[in-house]
C-alpha cells in the first residue's frame, strides 16, 4: 500500500517578498506624496537636484510599479503557485536569488534615480547595468516558476497561472527589446533606437509595461485570491480561456494610442486605435469574471475586508480598461493628450487596481502564513474608507485639471486668437487642484501606514511555520487520454503541456510586435529624411544629456502636434510648423513626453536669448510668474566633464548618429568654442543670477552653458514649408 508522501510549502519566500511589498510601498507612496507637493511648493527640494521633481518622479514610478506592485506580484505567485500546482517551488535557492537581487535591483534604482543615472524613457530609466540585472534576474525567476509548474502534481493548470506564465514571456520580450542601448560609460548608455522609431519601441514597452507587469499578473491573483477568500468557484472557466487568449494577443497591440497625433505614421496610429477599441470586450469579460463569482457571497463582501478591497479593486479595473479604449479614440485624445486626465486614469489603475488588490492579498497572506487571525478587523475596514476616500480627493481634481488643461489650450477668441496664449494662465487656474490631489495622496498613505501597523501586531508573538500538506503522487502521461470535443476539453489538453503553452503565449504577444515594429524600420517611407536636419554639435548633445539627467521630459514634451492651437502657440515667429518625423532622426532617446506640466519645447531654438535662458533656469519665477518649476542652482556650480565627449560620440556613432570619423578627437575643442560663444553674448547681456544668497556671472565652463546650447538649438532645422522651394516641400510635409 502506497503511503502519502507529507511535505512544506515554502512559505519564507513568500513572508520576504510580502515584507518587501509592505516596506516599499510605503516608502513609494511617501515619494509620491512628495512631489504631488512639489508640484505646488517647488520650494519643497531646498535647493538640492536629486530632490527636484525631475529626479524623484521617476524614483516614485520604479518604486511603485517594480518595488510595491513588483514584490507583491512575487508575494502572490509563490503563495499560490505551490497551492495550485501541489508541490514545493523547483529551487529553494533560485528562490533566494530572485528575492535578494530583485531587493538590490530595487535600491540601486533609489541611489542612480537621485543622482540623476537615466536612460531618459518612461518606466524603463534605469541604467544598461540594472537593465542586465533585471533581465538575469527575470530569467531567475522563470525557470523557478517554470520548473514548478512542470513538476507539478496537480494535472489542472489552473487559470491564475495562464497569467503568470503569460506575464513571463511577454515582459522579458519588452523589457529586452526596448533595454538595446549602446554604452557610452559605466553609468550612461544611448538608446538602440532613434526619434519616431525608438518612440514607438518605448510606448509599445510602456504600454505593455502596463498591461503585462501591472495587469496580467494581477489578473491571476485575481482568479486565486479573490474565489479563495470569497469561498466561491470563478464564475465562468469558458469565459476565463476566452479572457486570456484574447487578451494576451489584442493588448500588444495597442501601445500607439500614446502617439496619436504626433510624427509616428498614421497606419501605427490606426493599428492602435483598432486594438484598444478592442480590448473591451476581454478586459471587461475578466471583469465580470471576477465580479460573479462574488454571486451569493455579499454578505461576505459587507463582513470581511479583504474582499471589500478586492471588489473596489476589479471595479477599477473595469473602469480604467474602459476609460482607456475611449481616450484611444482620436477625438478625445486630442483634447486629453498632455493634460491631468491621464494622471487621473493611471492612478484609478494605480491606487485603485494594483494597489487595493495588493492591500487585499496582504490581508489574506499574512494572517495564513503566520497562522494567526487578523490583528483588527476594525482597522481594515477603517484602511479600506480612508484608501478609497483617498482615491476620490486624488483623481477627481485630476480629471477636473486636465478637461481644464485640455480646452483652454485649444480655445480661441472670437477675433482668431489663443484665449489663453500664456501657458502659465492655465497652470495658475489648476493650481488648487494639486492641493486637493496631495490631500488625497495623503489619505491613501494613511491607510498603508495604519495598514502596516495592523499587519505588525499580527505577526509579532507567532509561531512561523511553514504549510505542510499532502503531495500527490507524480503525474503520469500515459497518451491515452481522451477528451470530448470542444474548446474546454481540448483546453485542458493544452493545460497539460505547459512548454507547449508557454510558447504559444509567446507566439501570441510576439505576432502583434512585430507587425507594428518590423516595418517601421523596413519601410523608410515612415521617416522621410530631411536634408537641413543635422546632428547635434558636441556641447548641444552634453546639453541634452544634461536636459535628460534633470527628468526635463517629465514635465516639457517636445512634439508640436497639427493642430492649429499648438501651431499658433509654439510656432513662435511664425517660421517653422508642427513637429515632423525628419526632425528627431538623430534623438537618443526619443523626448516627447507625455505630459505637459510645463510648455512644449520643440521650437524654443531661438524664442528667447541666452540671457533669458540663464536667468530662468535659476529662478524660473523672475521670468515666468507664477511657475512651479524648480530651480537648477547645481548647472552654474557643476563643471562641464569634457573628458565624456569623446565617449558620448563614439557610443552615438554607433547607433546611426553620422559624425565625421575622427570627430570624438576634436570634439573638446568644438565644445569650447562654441561655449566660448555663448558665454560672450551672455557677458553683452550683462547676465547674471543670485544663486544661495551668491551673485553668479557667466562662466564658459559650467553646464548651463551647454544646456542653453541645447535648448537653443531645438527645433530650428527647419522652416516653414510654405517658405520652402517647391522641391522641399513635399519633403518636410513628412
Amino acid at each position: 500500500m502506497n503511503t502519502a508522501e507529507t511535505a512544506e510549502y515554502d512559505d519564507r519566500i513568500v513572508r520576504n517578498f510580502a515584507w518587501a511589498t509592505v516596506i516599499f510601498g510605503i516608502i513609494g507612496m511617501l515619494a509620491g506624496l512628495y512631489i504631488a507637493v512639489a508640484m505646488f511648493a517647488p520650494a519643497i527640494s531646498f535647493g538640492s537636484e536629486y530632490l527636484t521633481f525631475g529626479r524623484i518622479r521617476p524614483l516614485h514610478t520604479n518604486a511603485i510599479i517594480f518595488a510595491f506592485v513588483g514584490n507583491g506580484i512575487f508575494a502572490g505567485v509563490y503563495y499560490s503557485l505551490q497551492r495550485l500546482c501541489k508541490i514545493r517551488m523547483y529551487s529553494d535557492k533560485l528562490s533566494k536569488i530572485h528575492f535578494w537581487a530583485w531587493q538590490l535591483i530595487i535600491l540601486s534604482a533609489a541611489v542612480t534615480l537621485p543622482m540623476g543615472f537615466t536612460s531618459g524613457k518612461e518606466y524603463a530609466e534605469l541604467e544598461w547595468p540594472i537593465d542586465i540585472a533585471i533581465t538575469l534576474t527575470w530569467i531567475i525567476f522563470g525557470i523557478n516558476m517554470l520548473g514548478t509548474i512542470i513538476k507539478r502534481r496537480e494535472k489542472h493548470m489552473y487559470v491564475a497561472i495562464w497569467f503568470y506564465i503569460g506575464t513571463f514571456v511577454t515582459v522579458a520580450l519588452l523589457h529586452v527589446v526596448n533595454s538595446m542601448a549602446i554604452p557610452a560609460d559605466i553609468l550612461k548608455s544611448y538608446s538602440a533606437y532613434a526619434g519616431v522609431q525608438d518612440a514607438l519601441v518605448q510606448w509599445w514597452y510602456g504600454h505593455n509595461a502596463v498591461a503585462f507587469f501591472l495587469t496580467t499578473p494581477y489578473l491571476g491573483l485575481m482568479y486565486y485570491f479573490l474565489p479563495k477568500a470569497a469561498n466561491r468557484p470563478v464564475f465562468s472557466y469558458r469565459l476565463s480561456i476566452i479572457h486570456f487568449w484574447s487578451l494576451i494577443f489584442i493588448y500588444i497591440w495597442a501601445g500607439p494610442h500614446h502617439l496619436l497625433y504626433t510624427s509616428l505614421p498614421d497606419w501605427a496610429q490606426s493599428l492602435g486605435v483598432v486594438f484598444s477599441l478592442m480590448l473591451i470586450a476581454p478586459s471587461w469579460g475578466g471583469m465580470l469574471n471576477g465580479l460573479l463569482t462574488l454571486r451569493g457571497a455579499w454578505d461576505k463582501v459587507r463582513e470581511e475586508p479583504v474582499l471589500k478591497f478586492m471588489v473596489v479593486a476589479v471595479t477599477c479595473y473595469g473602469m480604467a480598461t474602459f476609460e482607456g479604449p475611449m481616450m484611444a479614440l482620436k477625438s478625445v485624445n486630442a483634447l486629453s493628450h498632455y493634460t491631468d486626465w491621464t494622471v487621473a486614469h493611471v492612478h484609478v489603475g494605480g491606487l485603485g487596481w494594483n494597489g487595493f488588490m495588493t492591500f487585499g492579498l496582504l490581508y489574506w497572506i499574512i494572517p495564513k502564513i503566520y497562522n494567526k487571525e487578523l490583528h483588527s478587523k476594525k482597522l481594515a475596514n477603517m484602511h479600506f474608507w480612508v484608501g478609497t476616500i483617498g482615491i476620490l480627493f486624488y483623481v477627481i481634481p485630476m480629471y477636473w485639471a486636465g478637461i481644464t488643461q485640455g480646452l483652454e489650450w485649444k480655445q480661441f477668441t472670437e477675433n482668431g486668437t489663443l484665449a489663453h496664449p500664456n501657458f502659465l494662465e492655465t497652470v495658475t487656474h489648476i493650481k488648487y487642484m494639486y492641493h486637493m490631489r496631495a490631500f488625497g495622496g495623503l489619505l491613501y498613505f494613511i491607510g498603508a501606514v495604519l495598514m502596516t501597523w495592523n499587519l505588525i501586531k499580527t505577526a509579532s508573538g507567532a509561531k512561523v511555520e511553514d504549510e505542510k500538506f499532502v503531495m500527490p503522487p507524480p503525474l503520469v502521461d500515459t497518451g491515452e487520454e481522451k477528451l470530448p470535443a470542444g474548446m474546454m476539453y481540448k483546453h485542458r489538453w493544452l493545460e497539460s503541456r505547459a512548454l507547449l503553452f508557454t510558447g504559444l503565449s509567446l507566439v501570441a504577444v510576439l505576432i502583434g510586435g512585430l507587425f507594428e515594429i518590423v516595418p517601421m524600420y523596413l519601410v523608410k517611407s515612415n521617416v522621410k529624411t530631411i536634408e537641413s536636419v543635422k546632428p547635434y554639435t558636441a556641447l548641444e548633445q552634453y546639453g541634452r544629456d544634461v536636459y535628460i539627467r534633470e527628468g526635463c521630459y517629465t514635465c516639457h514634451s517636445q512634439m508640436i502636434r497639427p493642430f492649429r492651437s499648438e501651431v499658433v502657440r509654439y510656432d513662435w515667429k511664425d517660421q517653422r510648423d508642427y513637429s515632423k518625423a525628419g526632425e528627431f532622426v538623430y534623438d537618443h532617446p526619443f523626448q516627447w513626453g507625455s505630459k505637459r506640466i510645463g510648455p512644449d519645447l520643440h521650437r524654443i531654438g531661438g524664442k528667447y536669448p541666452h540671457s533669458w535662458h540663464f536667468s530662468h533656469m535659476a529662478d524660473p519665477e523672475s521670468t515666468s510668474k507664477g511657475s512651479i518649476m524648480p530651480g537648477y542652482t547645481n548647472l552654474y556650480e557643476d563643471e562641464i566633464k569634457w573628458s565624456f565627449a569623446p565617449k558620448s560620440i563614439k557610443a552615438l556613432r554607433k547607433v546611426g548618429v553620422p559624425y565625421k570619423i575622427g570627430y570624438e578627437d576634436e570634439c573638446i575643442d568644438d565644445m569650447k568654442k562654441q561655449a566660448e560663444i555663448i558665454f560672450a553674448e551672455l557677458q553683452k547681456q550683462n547676465s547674471k543670477v543670485e544663486v544661495r544668497g551668491e551673485l553668479y556671472e557667466p562662466d564658459a565652463s559650467k553646464e548651463i552653458i551647454a544646456v542653453i546650447a541645447y535648448l537653443q538649438r531645438m527645433g530650428t532645422d527647419i522652416k516653414k514649408v510654405a517658405e520652402l522651394p517647391k522641391d522641399k516641400v513635399e519633403e518636410n510635409k513628412q
